[in-house]
């Protein structure tokens, strides 16, 4: 009983006074103003327990461990993986052929085979704080891979190599990371045929996270969680296109553990080659083919130097005129088909100097025209003795690819380098060969060179001057959120000009 109805507690003053029930408006008011109060309280408990959180466990600027918490979560892992004795490595080898460099790196070599795997090594490298460095291929050029200053755990999805299904029926497929596209193509053989033709050696991960090929569809974020990205339908309207986000994130978000591939049917093919005067014309050529609606499959450039290289040190028997050059594979549904898209192309490239044209006359000489186009680079790096080669990569509208490879020959000509081109044309999209023999010429490649394929530590400089300030910040917000920690690939990707000061990504 409150004081006020009880009789002890009233006032001889107020003995006579009839005491009114609150109004409902009067009551209503302070509840109102109760659970604001409340509400305030639990705000502000709320904001301190987060900033708490946020300053003892998930600091601005990562902490990773020390080399004695490397040398704990190597013993963890060697533990956790006891009974598969190729699955942790420290051999000096290994690390060696994973990513080293004058100052970094890689702990300890992990070789996970599924997704279960991932999890574990994932929870150990957060509970010890050492960066998680994912491993696929080896062929991109960008330093993707390179171990991290503190040391870290590298994780190499080699074994991760199954086809797990083929719908043949729905033309996709799902494999793991470490599945290689010429082992995926064999397979298929007559199933049908992903469009892909990159390095002999490149995988399905890796393609994926260097932004060339492929949408993911399960994978394992910093905080050990396993998503899947999308479902296997073709098209899907349900929320964020979250697979989007890890494609060309080359593992600094999370670790793809399975992809999903679509597939085209096989269709016949063949192949044509053509020479011009120059490469503006050569371009100019490959805008107009591409606009005619022929079954163009792909487009291939090799300039003047390159067609040089492969006559002085290709495979091929035939020699070709030392001038800029079109590869063009042709596909469609017969032999009848692929003739009339050869005259149709005939009659484009005649329109911009083209001269030359030869039409494979089989599936034989198809092969041999196409494998030139393949050993391009190896012959290349014969022009020059002790060499090695920085390639480029850059893409562009197909409408802009003429003016830029143009003036790209001319800028490398004034360099003094020798720097055949050869390219993905249909694309818009051109390699830049640059052979360097020595600190000089490096100083000069570097002078002129401009963004590759991927981006990984050897072009992060670029990446605002590419996609714009705004866009690099909103990607490194995208990164905070997913790995407050800072340890999946870290120090990759994103560049340092925007609030570099607050945090190394």
């Amino acid at each position: 009983m409150c004081n006020r109805c009880s009789p002890s507690a009233q006032s001889p003053r107020f003995s006579t006074t009839t005491v009114s029930k609150p109004s409902i408006s009067t009551f209503s008011g302070q509840r109102i103003i109760l659970l604001s109060a409340a509400s305030l309280i639990s705000g502000f408990a709320g904001y301190f327990l987060a900033n708490r959180h946020d300053t003892e466990a998930v600091p601005r600027k990562p902490q990773y461990g020390s080399r004695e918490d490397c040398t704990r979560a190597v013993e963890e892992l060697k533990k956790t993986f006891a009974d598969d004795q190729d699955a942790v490595s420290t051999n000096a080898d290994d690390l060696y052929s994973h990513g080293f460099s004058a100052r970094t790196s890689h702990t300890v070599v992990v070789y996970p085979t599924c997704t279960e795997d991932v999890v574990k090594i994932v929870k150990i490298a957060t509970k010890y704080r050492i960066p998680i460095i994912p491993y696929s291929g080896g062929t991109s050029l960008e330093g993707q891979f390179r171990g991290y200053s503190s040391g870290g755990i590298c994780l190499d999805m080699s074994r991760m190599s199954k086809i797990i299904e083929i719908h043949e029926a729905d033309s996709d497929l799902v494999c793991q990371p470490g599945v290689c596209w010429s082992d995926i193509n064999d397979t298929l053989h007559d199933q049908g045929k992903p469009k892909l033709d990159p390095a002999p050696t490149a995988t399905i991960g890796g393609m994926l996270s260097t932004g060339c090929s492929g949408k993911c569809q399960t994978v394992v974020l910093p905080s050990g969680e396993v998503i899947k990205t999308r479902r296997r339908s073709r098209k899907s309207s349900a929320g964020f296109d979250t697979t989007k986000l890890f494609i060309g994130a080359e593992g600094t978000l999370g670790i793809v553990t399975e992809v999903t591939i679509r597939l085209t049917p096989v269709l016949p093919t063949t192949v044509a080659v053509v020479h011009f005067p120059d490469v503006r014309k050569a371009t100019e050529a490959v805008r107009e083919v591409m606009l005619s609606g022929v079954g163009i499959q792909c487009v291939e450039l090799m300039d003047d130097l390159c067609m040089h290289a492969l006559n002085k040190y290709g495979q091929s028997e035939d020699r070709w005129p030392e001038k800029d050059t079109l590869l063009f594979k042709f596909q469609g549904h017969n032999q009848a088909s692929l003739s009339d898209s050869g005259r149709v192309v005939e009659e484009i490239v005649a329109r911009h100097g083209g001269f030359g044209f030869k039409f494979a006359k089989d599936d034989q000489q198809a092969a041999d025209l196409w494998s030139t186009r393949k050993n391009a680079l190896y012959a290349c790096l014969a022009l020059v003795n002790g060499s090695r080669a920085w390639s480029t990569d850059v893409c562009v509208p197909v409408s802009k690819l003429s003016e830029l490879v143009y003036e790209t020959k001319k800028d490398l000509a004034s360099t003094g380098l020798v720097a055949p081109i050869a390219g993905h044309a249909g694309d818009g999209n051109f390699h830049a060969s640059l052979l360097i023999r020595d600190e000089e010429e490096l100083r000069i490649a570097k002078d002129v060179v401009s963004r590759m394929h991927g981006v990984g530590i050897g072009k992060k400089e670029y990446l605002v001057e590419e996609l714009g300030a705004g866009t690099v910040e909103l990607m490194k917000t995208v990164k905070r959120a997913i790995d407050p920690l800072g340890l999946f690939n870290p120090g990759k990707v994103i560049g340092s000009q925007v609030l570099q000061d607050q945090h190394p990504f």
